[in-house]
């Protein structure tokens, strides 16, 4: 599915050939209201950042074939479709920065039934878009990827799942984590071909199932809450569940029963009863550390004592990184009426040395982030911090992106972007030195 925008937020990027980076490219959506051939494209006059690129540097790739503009003009078969993008790059010797970029665009097209008098048709639009550094191969143990809850009010109004999955395909990421309940059709029963359609994708995408997010709703009824057994049969349901689409974690909330997400007590036993089946299928059970719950609380310290006490390699923590926040979030949070700000988005300011005490029980990070502006500062979250506190204990595992700021048509996808540039430029070979 295509961005309404013309001009596309996936697919912005650095060109490179075998002598190094060699310029830019946009994908763009044709902005007629039919298709047309492609003798008809008269360029492009493209401006980033105040600085325009002559139409005679570039070039243009239609239906897999790419043309420079004389040849386009000169084409007879080859055509533009309303449902395809077109890649246009532009020759610029080293390239753009990592980071945000102005972007205007003006679309010339001939429209050979419009009579002369009325002047070209250009087609004008602007956007800021991010370009995200490629991994610079520095062995340092951290993998990206991102969960479709970033992408929430978009995912199944203007974007499908496969535009999720090229979405963090786009970005360099390599994981994908979701939302059981949230994400799958016909959960907890998904039809066998979805469950082939999401294989596929993972394939096609080159993603790696990461964490699945699942629920223990201890109150789902108003007379009792739920037995301990009955809790151990929705972590089995979700293990298997998880297990048949490859993931190699899971994230169980339960129910709480205080304001500090002191969760419902019947957690351990339902949790010990399930721990030989998560053995069994390599699974890791993790329970979520959130705001505002810190990592020195008892909340915290029973899931240590669990560890401890069962001795199992298959239950560990998962860190939010909301944990970390340094300022307010005054956005609110859809669905708390009359509450400005919610307890879980005041800032908690959790020490960094707090978490190199923990990490040897850290199996994955949820890297949640409110807002990212447009010189690539992260207004909440201290990432600076956080990666030299992974670097310096050499964690190894997931940083999955979490973005939990306002939902705007399409505005998570590009602060996604925006993390992932800022993270990769802190975490290069020179970024924490």
């Amino acid at each position: 599915m295509l961005e309404r925008p013309i001009i596309q937020q996936r697919g912005f990027r650095n060109t490179t050939d075998d002598t190094g980076v060699t310029g830019f490219q946009l994908l763009l959506r044709n902005p007629n209201y039919r298709g047309i051939a492609g003798s008809l494209v008269d360029g492009a006059d493209v401006v980033v950042d105040g600085h325009a690129f002559p139409r005679e540097a570039q070039r243009w790739t239609l239906q897999g074939r790419t043309f420079t503009l004389d040849e386009l003009r000169a084409s007879t078969d080859v055509r533009w479709q309303l449902d395809e993008t077109a890649t246009l790059s532009v020759d610029h010797p080293g390239g753009l920065s990592a980071g945000t970029h102005r972007i205007e665009v003006a679309v010339r097209l001939r429209r050979p039934y419009i009579p002369e008098v009325a002047g070209p048709s250009v087609f004008r639009t602007a956007t800021t878009a991010t370009i995200v550094p490629a991994d610079d191969g520095t062995p340092h143990g951290l993998r990206y990827g991102v969960s479709l809850y970033s992408y929430s009010g978009d995912l199944y109004t203007s974007m499908t799942l496969q535009d999720a999955m090229a979405d963090i395909a786009d970005l360099g990421a390599t994981g994908i984590e979701i939302l059981g309940e949230g994400n799958i059709p016909g959960y907890p029963h998904p039809v066998p071909a979805w469950i082939d359609t999401w294989h596929h994708l993972l394939d096609r995408y080159g993603l790696t199932p990461t964490n699945y997010g699942s629920w223990v709703d201890t109150a789902m009824w108003r007379d009792r809450d739920l037995t301990a057994e009955e809790g151990r049969a929705q972590l089995e349901r979700d293990l298997r569940l998880a297990k048949l689409l490859g993931f190699t974690s899971i994230r169980p909330k339960f129910g709480v029963i205080t304001p500090e997400l002191d969760p419902h007590p019947i957690w351990q036993p339902a949790v010990e009863r399930v721990l030989d089946l998560a053995a069994d299928l390599d699974i890791v059970i993790c329970p979520e550390i959130h705001s505002p719950t810190p990592i020195k609380h008892p909340v915290t310290q029973a899931y240590l004592d669990f560890i401890g006490r069962t001795g199992s390699d298959h239950f560990k923590l998962l860190i939010d990184t909301g944990i970390f926040q340094t300022a307010p979030v005054d956005d609110g949070h859809e669905g708390f009426d009359g509450k400005k700000r919610p307890a879980f988005l005041e800032p908690l300011a959790v020490s960094t040395s707090d978490l190199a005490d923990v990490l040897p029980h850290v199996h994955f990070i949820q890297a949640k982030f409110f807002e990212i502006d447009d010189h690539l500062t992260d207004l909440h979250i201290p990432w600076h911090d956080i990666l030299t506190t992974l670097r310096t204990a050499g964690w190894q595992g997931w940083l999955s992106s979490e973005y939990e700021g306002r939902r705007e048509p399409y505005r998570g996808r590009d602060q996604v972007r925006r993390q992932h540039a800022l993270l990769r430029s802190l975490n290069g070979s020179a970024g924490l030195e």
